[in-house]
């Protein structure tokens, strides 16, 4: 797995920590279905919902630190400032 703007490739370790927050993720909301399933409480539904939207963009916050350590300084030590803005873009992606 690279990344596809410098070729960067993800060590094993960064995979594994990757995946096991999606299988987290994925596990959030399988419980998320079962208590609809199992018709619970609106306000229990809801915060186990914001736990997930936490839990996603934490793992996104993970993903855009490591691409700004690589990829982003990559640009710019080779003089690709407009990187920046793509940057500053993904960033208010998260607001």
């Amino acid at each position: 797995m690279s990344c596809e703007c410098c070729k960067k490739e993800r060590t094993e370790d960064e995979k594994k920590a990757l995946k096991n927050r999606i299988n987290r993720i994925i596990g959030q909301m399988n419980g998320i279905s079962k208590m609809l399933d199992e018709d619970r409480y609106c306000d229990d539904i809801l915060i186990q919902l914001s736990a997930v939207d936490k839990s996603v963009k934490g793992l996104a916050n993970i993903v855009l630190e490591n691409h700004m350590h690589t990829c982003l300084v990559e640009h710019i030590n080779n003089g690709d400032y407009e990187i920046i803005d793509d940057i500053v873009n993904l960033v208010k992606r998260f607001q």
